[in-house]
């Protein structure tokens, strides 16, 4: 072997490449769907909405994406990685252009919709148009980055590289706050939604040019036998190489049949709804509670947002720590997930010190959401730690449906709790029994887990 080949077998390293690629489309994922929060404000005071018409037009995104999730994963597994992510994010593309025209699609609709006694007003039914296209294509994004990276790291790289991908969850949540206001007040609204949901398309250019599976990479020279003999490191990976497993699909039925199965659903299910609520209604929680709205709102939502950050990348990179220390993978993961699971109990401290000064609670907050993004890549791969990457996909399907849930009912709660103490004019009540919920979220969802799959037993056969 010349020198030169001895070089390029050191360093092979296209799966960071394909990991990077991930993180571009979760930044995207994300920039999407925050868009309307960020515009909560000016479109509620615009069309009149109350706390619970925006509770439903949310709600309709969070339902749609909850039960896109079950069939977004089959499809991710059916269509295979490179075309069904495509499909994807194209669908959420189209979909967050498509909320630029809510008011004449509402103005279509809702005569429709009032022949079988429907009554909304205009502009909510056509958002709700909006956010059920948005979330079905959104749905599509986890179940094929999970995917990918099963089948692109070994599992002693797979929360780290999930915690990459999944930082880009929080760079799109910075980036919203920095562009989104700006377009709005200079361009209008509907521009907002047009720029930011085009960008997705110029993401598809990266993804055909620089995915594809590993076997096929390997032939056409992309990467080295030595990355390839890397990813596939694993000794379950060693034995699908060697045609030990079975190829066929597996059913959700059979899936459900698991304990591991339902361990990722009531972690989801307990704990997303945590996540929605920061990201839904943080908007909402500032302009109430301290009168910041527009442009203004850049600056702590920038620096709340950049916390979470650390956590995503810091929580995919913890479990390591122990495993070097000699834990399996899942009992590493457990005993990461427990200390994270701690974190955000400091949000029961938000209200009270939120009357000393709006940056207490923007910190403390951020802890808490940082906390769930590190929560959030370790709970992910716990599904490639104990499934064969055949039903990766489908598993997490299962679970971000379950998550999608526990947002559904986390939104439609908070909308009425807001509405309620605010007529009473004690809107924060209603702030901090919410706070108190996202609080406890992670503490009783890592005990259901914990009980559901005391030790590491990973799945063999199906």
């Amino acid at each position: 072997m010349n020198t030169f080949n001895k070089i390029n077998e050191k360093v092979s390293r296209h799966r960071w490449t394909i990991c990077a690629l991930l993180f571009f489309a979760t930044t995207v994922n994300y920039l999407d769907r925050q868009v309307l929060s960020l515009l909560q404000p000016l479109l509620a005071e615009q069309f009149g909405w109350t706390n619970s018409d925006y509770a439903d037009i949310a709600a309709v995104f969070q339902f749609t994406y909850a039960i896109a999730m079950l069939f977004a994963g089959k499809f991710i597994d059916w269509m295979g990685t490179r075309k069904g992510y495509a499909w994807a994010i194209t669908l959420w593309s189209v979909g967050a252009i498509i909320h630029a025209f809510a008011v004449g699609i509402g103005g279509v609709v809702s005569p429709v919709l009032s022949l079988v006694g429907i009554i909304l007003p205009f502009s909510v039914v056509g958002f709700m148009f909006g956010r059920f296209v948005l979330a079905i294509g959104e749905a599509g994004n986890f179940p094929a980055a999970i995917k990918t990276v099963a089948e692109w790291f070994p599992k002693k790289e797979r929360s780290f590289a999930t915690g990459i991908f999944n930082s880009g969850a929080n760079i799109g949540a910075i980036l919203a706050p920095l562009t989104v206001p700006w377009i709005a007040s200079h361009l209008g609204w509907e521009a907002a939604f047009i720029i930011v949901g085009g960008i997705g398309f110029l993401w598809l250019i990266f993804w055909f040019l620089f995915y594809d599976s590993p076997k096929n990479m390997l032939k056409k020279g992309k990467i080295t036998q030595s990355e390839y003999d890397h990813i596939h490191s694993d000794k379950e990976e060693q034995a699908i190489e060697n045609g030990s497993e079975k190829s066929e699909k597996v059913s959700w039925f059979k899936l459900l049949t698991f304990r591991q199965t339902w361990s990722f659903f009531m972690g989801k299910f307990i704990t997303d709804g945590v996540w929605w609520f920061f990201l839904f209604w943080l908007p909402a929680y500032l302009k109430v509670q301290y009168g910041i709205e527009g442009t203004a709102i850049m600056l702590p939502l920038t620096v709340l947002y950049s916390m979470t950050m650390v956590g995503s990348i810091g929580g995919g990179w913890f479990p390591a720590h122990f495993m070097k220390k000699g834990m399996d993978a899942y009992k590493a993961r457990m005993t990461a997930m427990f200390i994270i699971a701690l974190f955000p109990l400091t949000v029961l401290a938000a209200q009270p010190l939120g009357s000393i000064s709006m940056w207490f609670p923007v910190v403390i907050i951020g802890i808490g959401a940082s906390a769930h993004q590190a929560w959030s890549a370790n709970i992910f791969t716990t599904v490639s730690d104990m499934f064969p990457k055949k039903a990766v996909a489908s598993v997490t399907g299962i679970g971000g449906m379950a998550g999608g849930m526990g947002g559904v009912i986390i939104t439609k709660v908070a909308g009425a709790l807001f509405d309620h103490y605010q007529a009473l004019g004690q809107i924060e009540t209603g702030y901090s029994i919410m706070f108190t919920f996202c609080a406890l979220a992670y503490v009783i969802a890592w005990v259901v887990m914990k009980t559901l799959v005391p030790k590491f037993k990973p799945i063999t056969e199906l």
